[in-house]
């Protein structure tokens, strides 16, 4: 009898313990990482230009041209595009023409640099009561009657006068002041002051899609101006269909373009100022003696009619 109740004892044992095995193999304990880990998405340090700021090569594309295009200095496209040879460029290249993002931060005079914090454990010292305050007394009910009444009068002494915020907005700001080759914001073009470049009858008017600006004919030799200060982003004869060139960079977005010289007065990096003589008008690359003047904003050629007063 004993036998058989040791027997059905260790029957039930077995049993419980198989349940055991089994529940832990059904329920495996599996490790994973936080949600945050897991949905990372993996990102690269490069930046990627996007396509606005990007521009590929076509066939007759020289980097002069296509600084001309976007308003830019073509030593600058070769830095930004890590070109040892401003003529190395090739048909189906992707160019950036705008700067990145850390050479456009330094530009507008934006520094970022870490702060010194100091240590944690650092507080600020706490300082000493090295007297007692002579204005504390005794809570009375006449001393608490004094207090309402100082603070009434505090509460009634007039105010200093402010200025009227609405005669303050009538008020005349003062023009600015622009010396020669200085720079301004794309939103003070309107500001810009802007002269004919030279004299003579206009042969070609302002056509978008067809004549990028206007052709004044003339002499060789005739004095060719700058039509506004500003600073020579380019002189010389790299463009074709241009002949002798100069390019005067009059803000952030605006430029000027003086085309088919016969001689050049400037060179680049030049600051000119306003009716100051930069080239003699001529022929170069043209079936006849002309200056073709252009205005450019944001690159894009813009009717000069538009910013030369009326004669």
């Amino acid at each position: 009898m004993k036998q058989k109740t040791h027997f059905i004892l260790l029957t039930m044992t077995i049993g419980l313990l198989s349940a055991c095995s089994s529940t832990l193999r059904q329920a495996p304990v599996v490790d994973r990482l936080p949600p945050s880990a897991e949905t990372r998405p993996a990102t690269s340090g490069a930046e990627a230009p996007s396509e606005a700021r990007t521009v590929t090569v076509k066939k007759g594309d020289t980097l002069l041209r296509i600084a001309l295009d976007h308003g830019q200095n073509y030593r600058d496209l070769a830095a930004w595009n890590n070109l040892a040879d401003v003529d190395d460029i090739k048909v189906g290249q992707v160019l950036r023409v705008a700067p990145p993002e850390h050479v456009a931060a330094s530009a507008s005079g934006v520094q970022t640099s870490p702060i010194a914090m100091p240590p944690s454990d650092t507080r600020a010292p706490v300082p000493k009561k090295t007297a007692p305050r002579g204005d504390k007394r005794v809570y009375t009910d006449a001393t608490l009657a004094e207090m309402q009444k100082n603070e009434a009068g505090q509460k009634g002494a007039p105010k200093p006068e402010r200025a009227d915020p609405a005669v303050a907005a009538v008020r005349p700001a003062a023009p600015p002041v622009l010396a020669p080759g200085s720079m301004v914001s794309a939103t003070d073009d309107e500001k810009l002051s802007w002269m004919w470049p030279s004299d003579g009858k206009i042969v070609a008017t302002f056509e978008e899609g067809k004549n990028k600006g206007i052709d004044i004919a003339g002499k060789a030799g005739q004095h060719v101006m700058a039509a506004g200060a500003g600073k020579v982003l380019y002189a010389g004869s790299g463009i074709r269909g241009y002949g002798n060139l100069v390019i005067v960079k009059h803000s952030n977005s605006m430029l000027s373009a003086y085309a088919h010289n016969r001689s050049l007065l400037v060179k680049e990096g030049d600051s000119v100022t306003k009716g100051e003589k930069i080239a003699e008008m001529g022929d170069s690359d043209a079936d006849s003696i002309k200056l073709h003047f252009e205005i450019r904003q944001q690159g894009k050629p813009v009717d000069p009619s538009r910013f030369l007063p009326a004669r």
